[in-house]
């Protein structure tokens, strides 16, 4: 007698999100009968923590949106059996001159979080984000519970590191099935970083979205992704 596979989706927000974004794929993964858990940054008023595998789980599919897969610990990576990368990137400063305007606006991003700007400066990054669609269409953040002290400095911490991410998260697993899902009008992440993402993974099957912005904020994705895990495992 054959065991039916465990699947487990582990999902991880980006940066100035938190986990409640991820409720409508959480919705659909418990209707394919999939555990689902994601991690948290604790930006907000949420407590910060880590997803782990579960034991028992046997298909292992990491979803991360932008730099969230930067943002899981290195020990989850080469358990992963498929990979759903979201407006992500292997390095979000380009290379060469490319890489100018993206340097500069995080220097000016943390100089705004240093001098207490904070509010403000995550309301135009959010504008940026949600863009072309109005930012009301954006999923529940941090901000609408006010950012804790801690979180404040998580923030200005993790914009940090951005500048210095250039390559695949560490522990990144070895011929499992990639998903890139890019947006074509996406204002945050340079089609430089998004052409270096797609070299980078060259076996990666990519989805192209038009007219879309870096939050991917179109309602079928979440079930198109989902049925995209179900083949890459049948």
């Amino acid at each position: 007698m054959t065991t039916a596979p465990i699947t487990q989706v582990v999902a991880m927000h980006g940066w100035a999100g938190d986990s409640r974004a991820w409720q409508p794929w959480e919705q659909l993964a418990a209707e394919r009968n999939w555990t689902f858990s994601s991690g948290e940054r604790g930006y907000g008023q949420l407590q910060p923590q880590q997803p782990s595998w579960h034991s028992s789980s046997t298909q292992r599919v990491v979803i991360g949106h932008s730099m969230g897969p930067h943002l899981l610990p290195a020990a989850l990576w080469p358990q992963a059996t498929a990979v759903v990368l979201l407006a992500s990137f292997a390095g979000f400063i380009p290379p060469g001159r490319e890489g100018k305007g993206p340097r500069a606006a995080l220097r000016g991003m943390a100089q705004r979080l240093e001098s207490g700007d904070t509010t403000a400066m995550l309301r135009d990054f959010f504008r940026q984000a949600a863009a072309p669609h109005p930012v009301g269409a954006l999923p529940p953040g941090p901000l609408e519970q006010g950012l804790s002290p801690e979180g404040s400095q998580r923030l200005l911490s993790d914009l940090r590191q951005l500048a210095l991410i250039n390559t695949l998260p560490e522990g990144w697993p070895q011929g499992v099935p990639v998903l890139i899902v890019e947006a074509a009008d996406d204002q945050i992440v340079a089609e430089a970083s998004r052409a270096q993402l797609r070299l980078a993974l060259p076996e990666a099957t990519v989805w192209t979205l038009h007219h879309a912005g870096h939050c991917l904020l179109e309602p079928d994705l979440p079930q198109r992704v989902m049925h995209w895990i179900a083949d890459a495992h049948a």
